[in-house]
């Protein structure tokens, strides 16, 4: 037997965003680039302030599955720097996808949108960050994206 695979949720990323930049279809979908412009972190064992750089490179499938990738920071309420890069998919019915792209609201509980954060920093209080594997359950939102981090146990 192997150890079982449970998980603890640790913490909440409000990412603030900018709006969208296409660099068009590029052969295997449709690139999109969105800047992080802020945000917040709040959990039990970590708080702080989403840098306002950064951004998620994303590519929507031909069928509409869209892969993203967002690379940017986050500063601790303790002065601690954490690199985030975040890698995952946003997938769900083609009507409701179209709205999100227009900033409508949609029920996030209707849009499959889960990623894998990983975390670098050199602040010993967070070392736990890079010890351990994370997933991610996430809803966008038209001005921000909310993302609830789980720890893998």
């Amino acid at each position: 037997m192997t150890p079982e695979i449970r998980t603890r949720y640790a913490f909440t990323v409000t990412a603030l965003i900018g709006p969208v930049t296409s660099a068009g279809e590029i052969g295997t979908g449709v690139r999109r680039i969105i800047p992080i412009i802020g945000g917040e972190v709040k959990g039990e064992k970590v708080n702080g302030t989403v840098l306002a750089f950064g951004a998620d490179f994303q590519i929507i499938r031909p069928n509409e599955l869209i892969e993203l990738e967002a690379k940017y920071a986050f500063e601790t309420d303790d002065g601690a720097v954490v690199y985030v890069e975040n890698k995952g998919i946003r997938f769900g019915p083609v009507d409701l996808l179209q709205k999100l792209k227009r900033g409508e609201p949609v029920d996030p509980n209707l849009i499959y949108f889960r990623t894998v954060p990983k975390f670098e920093t050199g602040a010993e209080n967070y070392r736990w960050l890079m010890e351990h594997i994370f997933i991610a359950s996430a809803a966008r939102h038209a001005d921000r994206v909310v993302i609830d981090v789980h720890q893998v146990l």
